[in-house]
């Protein structure tokens, strides 16, 4: 079903671990030429020598997507049909306590960097003519709300409306653009807290009484990076064991 990936060319930002590098790996499974971007060069060289050594095909991007010039640098004279827009920070604080830094290093990876890498890659795809498909990694909390994550909820909701905006006016260049929200996603940074009596009775309000793996959102990326997806646009696509549908 997802054949039509093979030869494409993929960048995905916030490449160098986590969903990042899972999304990279699924991608080049599939055939893809895979761009890893992020800052740190080191850990990037390690991910795509990992991936080359299986066989796929990955290239090292060093890039900053809340700088614009970072951006240009990274996507001149690439032809690229995937953009996967995973870069992103999270802080936890009460509301009352967030300071201005704290608002600017969120809202400028989250929803600033998206944008323009978005922007980028779109002009790309429109001069040269060729279709693309780009993926905005949002989440389940840009739909609903939890404690502490203000900016964080804040900065996904706006990347979901984005998403749609985008959807409207690059239809006509061919190039669909599509949020992916997962819910809670099991990973190294919140293992030990799900581990926790907090995190323990977060997992019993989802409905699957489960964390979702990373690959759980497999299917869903793939759905949206391929043909298969071809009539699919504007769209913010859950996947969180029903956690959005459980009750309040």
């Amino acid at each position: 079903m997802f054949d039509d990936i093979a030869g494409k060319t993929a960048l995905v930002t916030g490449a160098s671990s986590g969903l990042g590098l899972h999304f990279a790996e699924l991608l080049a499974d599939h055939g893809a030429k895979v761009l890893l971007a992020a800052r740190r060069a080191d850990a990037l060289d390690v991910a795509c020598a990992a991936i080359t050594a299986k066989g796929g095909s990955a290239e090292p991007v060093v890039l900053d997507v809340s700088d614009a010039q970072s951006v240009m640098t990274a996507t001149s004279g690439r032809s690229i049909d995937i953009l996967i827009n995973n870069a992103g920070i999270s802080i936890a604080k009460r509301a009352m306590d967030v300071g201005e830094t704290d608002w600017d290093d969120v809202i400028d990876t989250n929803l600033k960097g998206s944008f323009l890498v978005a922007q980028a890659v779109a002009r790309q795809m429109r001069d040269s003519g060729r279709p693309g498909a780009i993926v905005n990694i949002a989440s389940i909390l840009g739909l609903r709300v939890a404690g502490n994550l203000s900016v964080y909820a804040a900065s996904k909701a706006a990347s979901i409306q984005m998403t749609k905006a985008l959807a409207v006016e690059w239809a006509r260049h061919s190039i669909r653009v599509n949020a992916l929200c997962p819910g809670y996603i099991e990973t190294d940074l919140n293992r030990d807290f799900f581990a926790t009596e907090d995190g323990q009775a977060l997992i019993r309000r989802i409905p699957q009484r489960r964390l979702g793996q990373p690959d759980d959102l497999d299917g869903a990326l793939l759905l949206l990076c391929s043909d298969a997806g071809r009539y699919i646009t504007g769209a913010a696509l859950a996947v969180d064991g029903g956690h959005l549908v459980s009750s309040l």
